[in-house]
């Protein structure tokens, strides 16, 4: 009889499975598949890879394992325990890119009160626990959020009432689109085409309705580009800029690359539109009034922009209204000190670098994630319409103008994330010293 032939031995074959489970180190997998859990739902969250890679290391040593490595970056994670002369190694993917804070906020609630001593089945109930919390917020409210957010940010864009109005509603219905899109799991590029392009098209046609009713009105950089802010990913943007300024190179790279990835997207879609309602970028002064009444509007504006930025990635109210004082206080000495005429990029410098110190300061204590409030608290600062005016530039040939657009956009934007990791530096010595991780 050949060896095909032979007759099947259920006996045997029981005893051999029986013989390669005694072989199986059961208590690490188990540990080992409820560290690389914890590292999932914190990356799947919004934040950073070192944030990752210490809740890991955390949860590893309460639950008594020897030595634990890790590798993060953004799309996935490789991990090994070892337990005496035994090791484990698992590799997870990372397919999602949104942030949720109040998730996050849990997380490292929980990484900061482990016990000395743990076991996987207290991990995995505390995980389940977190996981089970669903959003804060409905999804109508969400939309509103993204709304407010950008109206504040055509109010510091020098827009009009009836613009602030229409780019309300323009980002609302995006982030609708985009929320809808994103939980069917859509390509996160395809995603942000169709809701740039959702934002731009309501905000041109409500400019043709009041156009219609006798109005003389243009549409103006200002609100048109205002009402597509909601898509700027500021999360993916400064965690991989701290990353990098870690030396976690590759966690950094893919970070900076997605957001650039889903920035060109949404310039695609809003040139894409523009061609259609040609737009004005002449550049709106401010409005003449007092200083203390200057003062009070960009404070106001710039903190309810905040506020909407921070509810839309689903943050508490604590850390929305936190984020919103912080912010809000920062972006009017910024803009106060570039009209006074300090260079607009020592200017962002140093206000990124207040909000990341104030932020360290109210979340000392472990009370939450200081990204949470510091990333809403700095979206204010971003140069969109100049980014835009670079692209209307490029479209119509004027490269030595594109080039000093782009140029000073990208300036600011380094003064951000030099701002924050400079704070960083000074408020957090287990990010700053590598010795202590």
């Amino acid at each position: 009889m050949s060896h095909t032939d032979q007759p099947y031995d259920e006996e045997r074959v029981r005893s051999v499975h029986e013989v390669e489970e005694s072989l199986e180190p059961v208590s690490l997998i188990e540990q080992s598949r409820v560290i690389i859990r914890t590292g999932q739902l914190m990356l799947a969250s919004g934040t950073a890879s070192y944030r990752v890679k210490q809740a890991m290391r955390a949860v590893a040593q309460s639950l008594g394992i020897d030595h634990h490595t890790n590798h993060v970056s953004m799309t996935d994670i490789s991990a090994t325990s070892h337990r005496g002369k035994i090791f484990r190694t698992e590799v997870a993917e990372n397919r999602s890119f949104a942030v949720n804070s109040d998730r996050l906020a849990h997380l490292d609630r929980m990484r900061r009160t482990l016990p000395e001593r743990t076991t996987a089945d207290e991990v995995h109930r505390a995980l389940d626990a977190i996981e089970a919390r669903g959003a804060l917020y409905p999804g109508f409210a969400n939309s509103m959020f993204a709304g407010v957010a950008c109206a504040a940010f055509a109010v510091l864009n020098h827009a009009l009432a009836w613009e602030v109005a229409i780019v309300f509603v323009a980002a609302a219905l995006g982030q609708w689109a985009r929320r809808t899109l994103a939980h069917r799991h859509f390509n996160p590029f395809g995603t942000t085409l169709v809701a740039a392009a959702v934002s731009a098209s309501v905000y041109v046609l409500g400019i043709v309705a009041i156009g219609a009713t006798g109005e003389a009105v243009e549409t103006h950089a200002a609100g048109y580009i205002s009402s597509v802010l909601f898509l700027l990913p500021g999360f993916a943007l400064i965690t991989g800029a701290l990353d990098m300024a870690q030396l976690d190179l590759k966690a950094g790279i893919q970070r900076i690359a997605y957001g650039t990835m889903i920035t060109m997207a949404a310039a695609v879609s809003v040139w894409g539109v523009s061609l259609i309602e040609p737009l004005s970028t002449v550049v709106r002064p401010d409005a003449q009034m007092a200083l203390w009444l200057q003062l009070t509007m960009w404070a106001v504006a710039s903190g309810v922009g905040v506020l909407g930025f921070a509810l839309m990635f689903n943050s508490p109210l604590p850390i929305a209204l936190t984020a919103t004082a912080i912010g809000g206080v920062a972006n009017a000495a910024r803009l106060f000190a570039v009209d006074a005429g300090a260079p607009i990029q020592a200017a962002t410098a140093l206000s990124c670098l207040g909000v990341g110190v104030l932020a360290a300061a109210a979340a000392s204590g472990g009370r939450f994630p200081h990204i949470t409030v510091s990333v809403p608290a700095v979206l204010v600062m971003i140069p969109g319409v100049s980014a835009h005016e670079a692209l209307v530039s490029l479209n119509s040939g004027d490269y030595i103008g594109a080039a000093a657009t782009i140029l000073e956009v990208s300036l600011i934007m380094l003064s951000i994330m030099v701002g924050l990791v400079g704070a960083k530096l000074v408020t957090d010595r287990e990010w700053a010293f590598e010795r202590l991780r």
